[in-house]
């Protein structure tokens, strides 16, 4: 599994499937051995944009594929019950499971550890390749911890100067392990080395990190001769101190039919609705123009991110093909996506394209801003480098990344009071901190949201993510509903293609009872969206209206995929036991409410009733009704 996947019997048969959707299946079964993996799981992995029959049906297929490829070898392998599969791995080997528990005794393990697991096997789906990120960096995780043990029990500099190698091949912005290496090249007396270690260092943080060493770092290599090691570095672009800096080209056109009015009237439609996003700094439009114009002139521009594309009519029809470059080295294509509408009404094309893409541009590069950062060195931060570390731990609802991520939004406010996005992001930490059920007692984070939220708001009072997630404050932890329909209005007034103020719009509106209007709002960022990052928090806001609209079974259905996208998330395995008790399924529920009692062990019907937002008395009687009927007490 590591580099490309490659299947082989013992006597070195191959027996890997044709297509890659069942390699895909095998894959998650290998990782996940001996554990069984649920087929909803499953499909939801490799079929997210399908039915649920559908996306059952192709993983039969897939499955009938897998026996058939694996043939002879094959037998009592794959391990399928109605509701699980699992690979039997006695007498399996396989080397992303085993090569992590030898890499600290052997050093050709950890070498091979270095080749990206599965590198044949992206773009399958967009939950696989989540997945698969996920699953890359706990290998690199892995890979990390062994190597960081093997330098510590190393012996010798030239012991030190190797394992210390190692390190920086899996993770360069270890600058504890640049100086390592640098001391122990010049304790074996070869002084060219540790100024060529050095060289070699300050290139992978100009380049890499858009930075440089830090002091202490560069003190070690003057000490070596006495004096200055080398002149700084040659400058590397910068990137806007609170935000990616982002350009949208011409488009391009394409054949005799296009008409180049649609071309530029997308480019300005997009540009103004991106500028909607705080957070992003737009460069002038005119700017690109002349840089167009002149060879070169586009470094001029410090581009962190580009979008560019082409425009082509056919008949009664128009193609938009739209691609999104991220600029620092080595320049990659990181987003790509094409529209086809009806010509007829060219304004309305423009709107409907410029609003998509849009809502999927922001969280692509806030998400690859986000790693980024993580991966550059802990020196010289702002308050937007912590926020970037802070909002993927956020989502990722792990106990212990959760609580350093509030560490990171606090410090964040300390070290600029005037930057309104920390400010928000540390109320939106306070809201899951409830919702999960992570508050400490005798603490008052009600408080401590609401006064962060309004910080924010009062800060840029034009930040429309700010004033969703002061409305969101307000109506899930104070339960002052009809206030946060009024912050939710002026929202989406700013940035109407923002998915959260959708999201948290819907909500607001089924607590109060509107749950068909709630719904049509929630399909609106469905629309916007289909592919959010944070799609398993977004998702499950559907679960209130359809929950007290009546409609079980589609609370069934679609909890089961929300908890699938994220199994830590208790929100909707509440609403979920609610619909189960309705339905009288007792036995589904008892499996449902163990998952929860287990993220949320101290969960009960009083505090059910004390955190509901539902406005009606009858509603919340309902919901509470359920929940009762599903054995909670």
């Amino acid at each position: 599994m590591l580099g490309r996947l490659d299947v082989r019997s013992f006597t070195g048969d191959p027996l890997l499937p044709r297509s890659r959707k069942t390699r895909g299946v095998l894959s998650v079964l290998a990782i996940e051995s001996p554990e069984p993996v649920s087929r909803q799981r499953l499909a939801d992995l490799l079929w997210s944009r399908r039915g649920e029959e559908q996306a059952r049906g192709s993983l039969r297929q897939a499955l009938h594929e897998l026996q058939e490829a694996l043939g002879e070898w094959g037998k009592g392998l794959i391990v399928a019950t109605r509701e699980t599969v699992a690979l039997n791995t006695t007498g399996v080997w396989i080397d992303a499971r085993e090569l992590p528990r030898m890499a600290r005794d052997r050093p050709e393990a950890l070498n091979l550890m270095q080749a990206e697991l599965l590198s044949d096997l992206d773009s399958l789906d967009a939950a696989f390749d989540a997945w698969l990120i996920d699953q890359r960096r706990r290998l690199r995780d892995s890979a990390l911890d062994a190597a960081t043990a093997r330098l510590a029990a190393a012996n010798g500099p030239e012991a030190r100067a190797q394992e210390a190698r190692r390190v920086l091949a899996i993770d360069a912005a270890q600058e504890p392990v640049w100086r390592t290496l640098i001391r122990s090249e010049a304790e074996r007396g070869d002084r060219g080395a540790a100024f060529a270690a050095w060289e070699e260092c300050r290139r992978v943080f100009a380049e890499r990190f858009r930075g440089a060493p830090s002091p202490e770092t560069a003190a070690l290599a003057e000490s070596l001769r006495g004096e200055v090691a080398t002149p700084p570095p040659r400058p590397v672009r910068r990137s806007a101190a609170r935000g990616a800096r982002l350009g949208v080209m011409p488009f391009r056109v394409l054949g005799e039919g296009s008409d180049a009015d649609v071309s530029l009237g997308l480019a300005g439609e997009i540009t103004a609705a991106l500028a909607r996003f705080r957070w992003l700094v737009l460069v002038d439009s005119s700017s690109i123009a002349a840089a167009e114009r002149q060879e070169g002139a586009n470094e001029d521009l410090e581009l962190d991110f580009s979008l560019s594309g082409t425009v082509q009519r056919a008949g009664d029809r128009v193609r938009v093909t739209l691609r999104l470059t991220d600029h620092r080295p080595p320049d990659a294509v990181v987003w790509a996506e094409r529209f086809d509408r009806d010509a007829g009404d060219i304004l309305v094309l423009q709107d409907e394209i410029a609003a998509e893409v849009v809502a999927r541009v922001d969280p692509e590069i806030l998400l690859i801003e986000a790693n980024r950062a993580a991966a550059r060195p802990q020196v010289h931060v702002t308050a937007y480098d912590l926020l970037l570390r802070a909002i993927p731990a956020i989502y990722r609802l792990d106990r212990q990344s959760y609580e350093l991520a509030g560490s990171l939004l606090s410090e964040a406010t300390r070290l600029e009071p005037d930057y309104a996005p920390a400010y928000a992001w540390h109320a939106y930490w306070h809201l899951f901190l409830v919702g999960q059920g992570w508050a400490p007692a005798g603490t008052d984070v009600l408080a401590k949201s609401e006064e962060l939220a309004s910080r924010a708001v009062a800060l840029d009072p034009s930040d429309a993510q700010a004033l969703a997630i002061l409305g969101h404050v307000r109506a899930f932890l104070h339960h002052r509903v009809a206030e946060a329909v009024t912050l939710y209005e002026r929202a989406l007034a700013l940035n109407p293609n923002l998915p959260m103020a959708w999201v948290f719009s819907a909500l607001a509106l089924s607590y109060r009872g509107h749950h068909e209007e709630a719904l049509r709002r929630w399909e609106r960022y469905k629309r916007l969206a289909p592919l959010h990052p944070h799609a398993f928090f977004f998702d499950a806001a559907r679960l209130v209206p359809l929950l007290m609209l009546r409609r079980f079974e589609d609370v069934d259905a679609d909890a089961r995929q929300v908890t699938a996208l994220h199994a830590g998330f208790t929100f909707p395995y509440k609403l979920w036991l609610s619909a189960l008790g309705h339905m009288g399924r007792r036995d589904q529920a008892v499996e449902v409410l163990g998952k929860l009692i287990a993220l949320e062990p101290d969960f009960n019907i009083q505090k059910a009733r004390d955190r509901a937002p539902l406005q009606t008395p009858a509603e919340l009687d309902f919901y509470l009704a359920g929940l009762r009927a599903a054995g909670l007490t």
